[in-house]
């Protein structure tokens, strides 16, 4: 019993997160460096550029898009805005799994009280907490990802972060029609130019890690019996591997067409620099061009970068907690 408490009061402490956070952290930079050419395929495909439209719908043009970057940029080109990636991965993975571990103790402190509804609310909320707090460098991320030869409006094809920023910062963010009150607000917050897409994003999050945690911890539960007292987990890391690209695959269905209303709004200011897209009418734009479809475009390069990252997320996550002796 005193053990038992004193585990207990571990789980609380700061430094206890702290330490899940940093493994989180590390598990997010290794899995999307992983994959990030695809990623970058696949922001291409979302956004419609111009450039890679001829090549949406099908595998094969998921490999011959990721052909044509390397014929332009070479390696470069396929790791387009992935420092971007790195400096928004790390904070948002570690605060993500940060949080989730603080929040799965306060819902469900015993194995008793696990519920798939819990499971789904603690991973939902870790999600949008993540979210908040490092957006902005998401939206860095993909405009620097969405440059290529045609839409750059720059002379350099391969912006850098302070590029980026300054695009977005120079950009109008509203309608003509837009209250005075709206103005004022944009005027004397300019950091809202870089939540282009924040509220679609945010709803998104709520199946997307609500059903990747939910899914990771049902199976893990179900298939990975629990140590016995005093013994400590046994390293699964092809069962974590497994689970971790089920959890991918399956949240990643659920919540895509959130994903591509996100990218669209993400790279409105590319498009109409001269106001704010609302998501309504992303939604409206993205069905009249292309019907229920258009909200899944770039779905199969989607498996193909989420499930091996979302994979090796959970398992380097377990791993670097035993590590960290978390």
């Amino acid at each position: 019993m005193p053990s038992n408490v004193s585990g207990n009061r571990d789980k609380q402490s700061w430094h206890y997160v702290l330490r899940s956070g940093l493994a989180g952290g590390v598990a997010g930079c290794v899995a999307k460096t992983a994959v990030a050419p695809l990623d970058r395929v696949k922001i291409l495909f979302q956004t419609s550029n111009p450039d890679f439209q001829k090549y949406t719908g099908s595998w094969a043009g998921a490999f011959k898009a990721a052909s044509q970057i390397y014929t332009d940029g070479g390696v470069r080109g396929l790791l387009q805005g992935h420092s971007a990636t790195l400096l928004r991965v790390f904070p948002y993975a570690a605060i993500k799994f940060m949080a989730y571990d603080k929040v799965h103790y306060m819902l469900m402190p015993t194995r008793e009280q696990e519920t798939n509804f819990r499971r789904f609310t603690a991973g939902s909320l870790s999600g949008m907490i993540s979210v908040l707090f490092t957006y902005p460098l998401e939206v860095i991320r993909v405009r620097m990802a969405f440059q290529t030869n045609t839409s750059s409006t720059t002379s350099s094809l391969r912006p850098s972060v302070i590029q980026a920023i300054h695009q977005i910062s120079s950009e109008g963010a509203m309608r003509p029609s837009t209250t005075a009150t709206t103005k004022t607000l944009f005027t004397a917050f300019p950091v809202l130019k870089f939540y282009r897409g924040f509220t679609v994003t945010l709803i998104g999050m709520v199946p997307y890690a609500g059903t990747s945690f939910l899914t990771w911890g049902f199976l893990r539960t179900r298939f990975l019996p629990p140590p016995r007292p005093g013994e400590k987990r046994p390293a699964t890391p092809l069962a974590d591997l497994a689970i971790g690209g089920l959890s991918g695959m399956i949240a990643q269905t659920v919540s895509y067409p959130f994903e591509i209303v996100r990218r669209r709004m993400q790279v409105g200011g590319i498009m109409r620099p001269d106001r704010w897209l609302r998501w309504g009418e992303t939604v409206k734009a993205i069905y009249k061009s292309g019907g229920w479809k258009g909200f899944y475009v770039g779905l199969t390069i989607g498996y193909l970068k989420v499930v091996p990252m979302t994979a090796i997320s959970y398992a380097v996550w377990e791993a670097g907690k035993r590590v960290l002796k978390v």
